[in-house]
């Protein structure tokens, strides 16, 4: 064990030294001149602003940039990192209306070219430098024509410099969010100064070991995040956009992901009125990204009511969603929330029991409260979550067991619908299965769940909670007999009923917006962990 310990102290302390190293390398003169060296070719494709329809959120009404004081507009101690990074990355330039004028916008940008042409640890961080070439290169009417000679050299040598360092360092990034903006920047420049020999083709290589490395054989996120799944579908259409725009091939397995990515978004996001909330998802309104595949010209449709280890099953008012999946690999689990056999029931469009949501800033604390299992609707055993976490020193929480789902069962009738698995994710600790079987009676709108606890092997004594989390806006009621609690949510009423068991209901925190919350109401049934096998029977019934 000591033996152990100090290696990891070693290894800690050379790589401190590695990367401290490399950040008085990155400010040196010697990888200056290697990123600067550049051809002389000037931008020849300039791609439609339209195209990033489906990923830019505009304002209804377009600024000029006169409206904007134009002042120290780069002074850095003046800003918040939020507004800083709003600033460096250029997306706002798609808010300008074409009527600003092209000298004041080319000025601003003058101004960063002369303060940031170096690089910066902050202004040339991944993502920043990402959005702010596509930014640059799909906003040409105003960023880059009717300026002089002078001006465009400067901007092309900054857009491919600026490449240059994503090539170099878009494999050192964790994140997989920056690695798809940072491949779509490397290709769009590729496209646009017609450079297939080194920008086009490292783009296209980086974006297959992407696929190849990030999704599992039916094209589904390996990190099982409904969020990024949105996200990278968004991407690899904008990029197909590029190249057909450019009249540049489409490879096929560009072609292919999105075959399979649009299938699981129709299933998972297209024609569902309540976002679903499982593994990093939050609240969100995919109503301009639908518009914007239907505008060019992409239908998908879904062939199966299971992908990615989920199953949605819908009807014209009802709605059950069911997390049925493994853990993921501990490199894609950055995200990832132990919710294992947590379900979600929508009615009319409307959530009627959910999961919590995801807070996404991993430096604050309720990050980390937002992936235990108790802010899911499902079994927590002894306060603990069914997948266990680990925080790295960058502050970010990776799964730290496996949960596997077994025994799963799905079966699709007219008026009935019946799911079932079990999973592993309390068997090494406490020597449990975890069991859980739910039915949908369509014709009469009523839930009937049955969770077991089967123990394996005798233990010390546990408790048990199942919950049951609310949208924000419903109210319950308890019974005097203690046995149901009555549920009002958007003006619908149900009925939840348990009766071998203590049943109540508390206050709880909802985090279905990005980075915020609101209290909410749970519903929990309680007890304690026999030696013998246990059966929780429920019901969620709609009231007439």
């Amino acid at each position: 064990m000591l033996l152990k310990n100090s290696l990891i102290y070693i290894n800690q302390f050379f790589f401190f030294i590695f990367t401290e190293l490399r950040k008085i390398y990155l400010k040196s003169n010697i990888y200056n001149n290697k990123i600067s060296k550049i051809d002389s070719n000037h931008l020849d494709y300039k791609p439609s602003p339209s195209l990033l329809d489906g990923i830019i959120k505009y304002s209804k009404n377009r600024k000029n940039i006169s409206d904007f004081s134009l002042n120290n507009v780069w002074s850095d101690n003046k800003v918040s990192k939020k507004d800083f990074k709003k600033l460096h990355g250029f997306f706002w330039l798609f808010t300008l209306d074409l009527n600003s004028s092209k000298k004041d916008v080319q000025n601003i940008l003058l101004k960063w070219f002369k303060k940031y042409h170096n690089y910066n640890a902050y202004s040339w961080e991944i993502d920043l430098l990402s959005k702010r070439i596509i930014s640059w290169i799909s906003n040409t009417k105003i960023t880059y024509e009717g300026s002089d000679e002078i001006y465009k050299n400067e901007f092309d040598y900054l857009i491919k410099k600026q490449v240059n360092h994503l090539i170099n360092e878009i494999d050192r990034s964790e994140k997989i969010d920056d690695k798809i903006i940072g491949c779509a920047a490397i290709i769009l420049a590729g496209v646009s100064f017609n450079d297939k020999t080194k920008f086009l083709n490292y783009g296209l290589s980086l974006l297959k070991r992407i696929i190849n490395n990030t999704f599992d054989r039916y094209g589904f996120p390996k990190s099982r995040n409904l969020r990024q799944l949105t996200l990278f579908l968004k991407y690899f259409i904008l990029i197909r956009e590029w190249l057909k725009e450019s009249q540049n091939d489409i490879p096929e397995y560009l072609d292919e992901i999105i075959y399979h990515l649009g299938q699981a978004y129709n299933l998972t996001s297209k024609d569902s009125a309540a976002t679903f909330l499982f593994n990093g998802s939050q609240i969100s309104n995919n109503a301009n990204f639908n518009n914007y595949l239907k505008r060019l010209g992409y239908n998908f449709k879904s062939e199966s009511f299971e992908v990615g280890g989920y199953a949605f099953l819908n009807n014209k008012k009802l709605s059950l969603a069911i997390d049925l999946g493994a853990t993921p690999e501990k490199k894609f689990s950055e995200n990832y929330q132990a919710g294992t056999l947590s379900f979600e029931i929508s009615y009319n469009g409307e959530r009627i029991v959910s999961n919590s949501g995801y807070f996404q800033n991993f430096k604050h604390q309720l990050n980390l409260i937002s992936k235990s299992t108790a802010c899911h609707s499902t079994l927590i055993l002894n306060n603990c979550s069914s997948t266990q976490f680990i925080k790295k020193s960058s502050g970010i929480s990776y799964a730290d067991s496996t949960t596997r789902v077994a025994r799963k069962n799905i079966n699709i009738k007219k008026n009935h619908w019946i799911i079932s698995a079990e999973h592993d994710g309390y068997l090494k600790r406490y020597g449990i299965i975890h069991s859980r079987k739910i039915e949908c009676l369509l014709d009469q709108n009523k839930f009937v769940g049955l969770d077991k606890i089967i123990r394996k092997k005798n233990g010390k004594e546990l408790n048990f909670e199942i919950r049951f989390h609310l949208d924000p806006q419903a109210r319950v009621m308890k019974t005097q007999d203690k046995k149901t609690i009555f549920i009002e949510c958007n003006n619908e009423a149900w009925k939840f009923k348990s009766e071998e068991y203590n049943i109540n209901y508390e206050t709880g925190l909802f985090f279905g917006k990005k980075n915020n919350f609101l209290e909410n109401q749970n519903i929990l049934v309680s007890g304690i962990v026999k030696n013998e096998a246990q059966e929780i029977k429920w019901e969620i019934e709609r009231l007439v």
